[in-house]
């Protein structure tokens, strides 16, 4: 039994070295130890150190029963001697054997967040190198439009200054045809007074006609 402890602390140990150092070895025992953790491991293991505890709870069982004894009898004789102190090294060994296995849990849980979050720095890093590029190119982009935003305005402002242009001709051209409107309604009230003046001489010329051949006539009989 205490030769079987001793193995399984030696062995713990060098779990421990191993997981401690970076070596190729390390890999291949979380690779094993991982895969102990996985479907029924952790029940086999949690019953293999539910069993350790109990045999060490009966080695301090038995080892307050030889103090008792010790007390009772005033003096200790060689056998409870011995057998104390077996108890006393099995409980011992025990003991560390389930603390061990409690340090390479831990150390099996912290190594394995270690490497998740340096997978996820790497994942962060490489999404803010593509946020970078990406960052570059939108703003070789955002150059390019805003160039073209500064013709679009310098075209306008053409534009713009085009329209007044025509706007000023349109008026002027607007002017010009008022005024000539009301020329022409000059022209036309000339026109309509130089006609009732030609009817009017017309008439009196008729007049004077009728006249003329009334006198004729007369003069005639």
């Amino acid at each position: 039994m205490i030769q079987l402890l001793f193995m399984v602390i030696f062995s713990e140990a060098a779990l421990i070295l191993l997981l401690l150092f970076k070596t190729p070895l390390r890999k291949l025992v979380i690779m094993g130890m991982d895969r102990v953790k996985r479907g029924r491991g952790p029940v086999m293991v949690k019953t293999v150190a539910a069993t350790v505890f109990v045999v060490m709870m009966s080695s301090v069982y038995s080892m307050i029963e030889i103090q008792k004894r010790w007390i009772d009898e005033g003096a200790a004789n060689p056998t409870d001697q011995v057998l104390m102190a077996g108890h006393l090294l099995e409980a011992t060994l025990m003991g560390a054997s389930l603390f061990l296995a409690l340090m390479i849990d831990r150390l099996h849980h912290y190594i394995r967040e270690l490497r998740i979050r340096r997978k996820s720095m790497e994942t962060v890093k490489k999404q803010d190198r593509g946020f970078e590029d990406v960052k570059s190119s939108g703003s070789e982009e955002i150059k390019a439009l805003e160039e073209e935003v500064r013709n679009l305005r310098a075209k306008s402002k053409q534009l713009e200054s085009e329209l007044e242009t025509k706007q000023k001709e349109i008026k002027a051209a607007e002017a010009s045809a008022v005024a000539l409107s009301k020329q022409s309604e000059g022209f036309l009230l000339e026109y309509d007074r130089l006609l009732e003046e030609n009817q009017n001489l017309r008439n009196q010329l008729q007049s004077l006609d009728h006249k003329l051949s009334r006198s004729a006539s007369k003069k005639n009989m």
